[in-house]
């Protein structure tokens, strides 16, 4: 009994142990104590300054006293100072300016006012940027205060800078320690500041190549292009481009040509025609153009960036020497056993074949098969799995009839399948020369031809496949092609990315071509809560947008920047110049499944009206399920990209037809375009590349100011602010009362009782 009720009594301690802490944590995570916490920082900060300003003037006197036993400055109330902010405060300013950083030590407060700010929901300046420039800079201002005034103002570099300063002076001596101050300073200036890398840049170039004309003694100017990277003599370009196209030409092997004559000669008598189209030498050699030249106007968008170079296309990687190719003859003989056993499958079943012609491409070879005449199509579409099986294939797609053509497309996998690059993509003419407003370089059809598509016309892209087959990397793929067609004023990107991980090499680009929340912290969202108001923040941008196109009398984007640009509109009528928005979410399952309705409605919302002025979604999920791609979301992304996927119906649920659970992985893609579908394979692009590309861009000037979104206000703050329980009508409680008692209640009920 006794062990019974210690059993009883140990349990209630635990329930109050653990209500005591999801107290505590209410509490804390309440909203009034951060911001009373910010409100007594703020107090503190000013209480802080008095006492280092009176210390600057007073320290010499109170020395002597602060020199004593802390207790004793409570104790004895005989001991007084001369600090303007008592004992207390000299203490404080001893602490900090004597004993540590000197002057250095006003960063305190410098960061207390910036985070009391920020919990009264003012930001002021970014509060990690503000947090590691200040501690940079703290500790390097005490060291050069320090060598520069020594012992004589001792306080001016604290006891930090004085000790470190000794250090150093024996290590390398002054001569050492002051050459070891500058180079500091300047490694810290042009790593953290943009702007004053690409001014100390320029004056460089500038200076070195007026020194450059005074010792050469010549009238030619210094071409500084190949420096700069900004243009290449359009003669050249020409030559280089003609050269190229002369030099990439398909290539059409005939059957008859293997040098197994005999068996060919054979054949010709029992088995239909069979020709071989190699498309997979038709691989182009890198057209390596400069960067883009923006077409010149009235205003020119991209005056504030003028110096901006675009990424070269010495940043991307030849991936292509990695994978393994198939010589020649091996290729020629694995042709003629698939083409055997196609031919033999189909005897079989007594269906005679007319023709076939294979074309190879990078991952998949397409046998071309014209049937005899009254042989119907849907025999040999139910042959699927018995080709794979006689083909011993990974997994074969027949498309019965091809579109447009008057044959039947079988598709088998290569034994061995080559990696697109995204450097062949890039480095392309067909990709350099498009006049697309927002170009994708997205991969390589099966003839190897280079597939490049226009965001404005999809309008937006739904992306779609099981883990790890290609989504990712397309996304990177197509965040490239932008990145190398588009200046830093043509167009934004919103990158969302719930999972955290596979957006976050693009914050170094975060001041040229990333558009956020005026609150945000981090340039990529990541937060369900974050996604949601940017989204409505989105919806918001948008009206705005249609109100300046109202204005404008235009109907589309590219109609309105025409005019800006040819100053019919006024700037002081709040027009402006409009970049692009894309807007990326790279999960957008979790997203649905953490957020519901409140992220579909504006995504919704969003594909059906943003296209007008250009803005432009681009979603990828790896559960293709219908609670997922739903109904709404299908019928505003036409666009779709399906990956390898597990089972027919996943296959359904993206493109509307089977053939998805057929690929082979790796990249390899089916893109629904209106009622066309097409096989690709994915441009490759590491991650290492995109850091390059992105410390490439993040290095140069940027923006003045940054690209922050509307304010939304969600209406459940807006409600909280409105709401106050205790100002209720006298009348709440009996009315209350009123309606439990009679079980119903109404507005005439309460009128009659109350005589209101």
């Amino acid at each position: 009994m006794a062990q019974k009720r210690k059993t009883n009594s140990d349990s209630n301690n635990g329930k109050k142990n653990e209500t005591t802490i999801s107290r505590i944590k209410q509490f804390v995570l309440n909203e009034k104590f951060w911001y009373f916490i910010g409100f007594v920082l703020l107090v503190f900060a000013v209480y802080l300054t008095i006492a280092f300003i009176s210390y600057l003037f007073t320290w010499k006197s109170d020395q002597s006293i602060l020199d004593k036993i802390a207790s004793e400055y409570f104790i004895n109330t005989g001991i007084s100072v001369e600090n303007w902010s008592g004992k207390y405060g000299a203490i404080l300013a001893n602490k900090f300016i004597h004993d540590w950083f000197g002057l250095s030590s006003f960063s305190v407060i410098f960061l207390m006012v910036i985070i009391g700010f920020r919990l009264l929901k003012f930001r002021l300046l970014p509060l990690r940027k503000s947090v590691k420039f200040t501690i940079i800079i703290s500790i390097w201002l005490s060291i050069a205060l320090a060598f520069i005034f020594g012992d004589s103002w001792f306080i001016l570099g604290g006891s930090h800078g004085y000790f470190a300063c000794r250090w150093l002076n024996s290590l390398l001596g002054q001569i050492g320690t002051a050459f070891l101050l500058i180079i500091t300073l300047f490694a810290f200036i042009i790593f953290s500041f943009d702007k004053a890398f690409v001014r100390i840049k320029n004056a460089t170039v500038i200076l070195f190549s007026k020194i450059t004309e005074k010792n050469t003694k010549t009238d030619q100017p210094l071409d500084i292009s190949q420096e700069t990277g900004k243009k290449t003599d359009p003669e050249t370009l020409s030559q280089n481009i003609s050269s190229d196209t002369i030099e990439n030409k398909s290539t059409t092997i005939e059957f008859d040509s293997i040098n197994t004559s005999e068996i060919v000669e054979k054949s010709k008598e029992t088995e239909p025609e069979f020709i071989i189209d190699d498309k997979r030498g038709n691989e182009p050699e890198d057209y390596n153009p400069e960067p883009v030249s923006v077409e010149q106007g009235d205003y020119d968008p991209t005056l504030e960036l003028a110096n901006y170079i675009f990424p070269s296309l010495d940043m991307l990687l030849d991936h292509r020497a990695a994978s393994e190719k198939i010589g020649q003859e091996e290729l020629e003989k694995v042709l003629a056993e698939d083409k055997k056993r196609i031919v033999e499958t189909l005897n079989n079943y007594k269906i005679d074949i007319a023709r076939i012609h294979a074309t190879i491409g990078p991952t998949v070879t397409l046998y071309e098969i014209v049937p005899a005449p009254g042989v119907r199509i849907s025999k040999i579409r139910n042959l699927e799995e018995d080709i794979a099986l006689s083909l011993s294939a990974l997994g074969i797609r027949i498309i019965a009839p091809m579109p447009g053509k008057g044959t039947i497309g079988i598709e088998v996998p290569n034994p061995k399948p080559e990696i697109v690059s995204m450097k062949s993509i890039i480095g392309s003419k067909s990709f350099h020369e498009c006049n697309y407003d927002l170009p994708l370089g997205l991969g390589k059809t099966i003839s190897n031809e280079i597939y490049t598509v226009d965001l404005t016309k999809m309008p937006h892209l739904l992306i779609a496949g099981a883990t790890g087959q290609g989504k990712s990397v397309c996304i990177n793929a197509i965040l490239a092609s932008l990145l190398y067609k588009k200046h830093p004023s043509q167009v934004k990107f919103v990158l969302i990315d719930p999972k955290k991980v596979e957006l976050s090499v693009y914050s170094k680009i975060e001041k040229h071509f990333l558009a956020m929340l005026p609150d945000s912290e981090e340039p990529i969202v990541t937060d369900t809560k974050k996604v949601v108001n940017t989204m409505n923040s989105l919806c918001i941008e948008m009206e705005k947008r249609y109100n300046l196109l109202k204005d404008a009398n235009v109907r589309n984007i590219k109609e309105y920047n025409d005019k800006f640009i040819k100053r019919v509109l006024n700037p002081e009528k709040d027009h402006r110049y409009l970049p692009y928005i894309i807007v990326i979410i790279d999960e957008f399952g979790d997203l649905i499944m953490t957020a519901g309705k409140e992220a579909e409605i504006p995504i919704t919302r969003l594909a059906q009206l943003a296209r007008a002025v250009g803005i432009h979604l681009i979603i990828a999920t790896q559960r293709p399920t219908t609670n997922i791609i739903t109904g709404s979301i299908k019928a505003n992304f036409p666009v779709r990209i399906a990956f390898k996927v597990v089972s027919m119906i996943d296959s359904r649920t993206i493109l509307d037809t089977p053939g998805a659970n057929h690929l082979i992985g790796r990249g390899d893609m089916l893109i629904l375009k209106g009622s066309e579908i097409l096989r690709l394979q994915c441009a490759f692009i590491d991650t290492s590349e995109i850091e390059t590309i992105s410390e490439h861009i993040g290095n140069q000037q940027p923006f003045l100011t940054q690209s922050f979104l509307p304010e939304f206000v969600p209406d459940s703050e807006e409600t909280a602010l409105d709401v106050d329980l205790q100002k209720r009508d006298p009348l709440f409680t009996d009315a209350a009362r009123l309606i439990v008692a009679h079980q119903q209640g109404s507005t005439s009920l309460i009128q009659r009782k109350f005589s209101i």
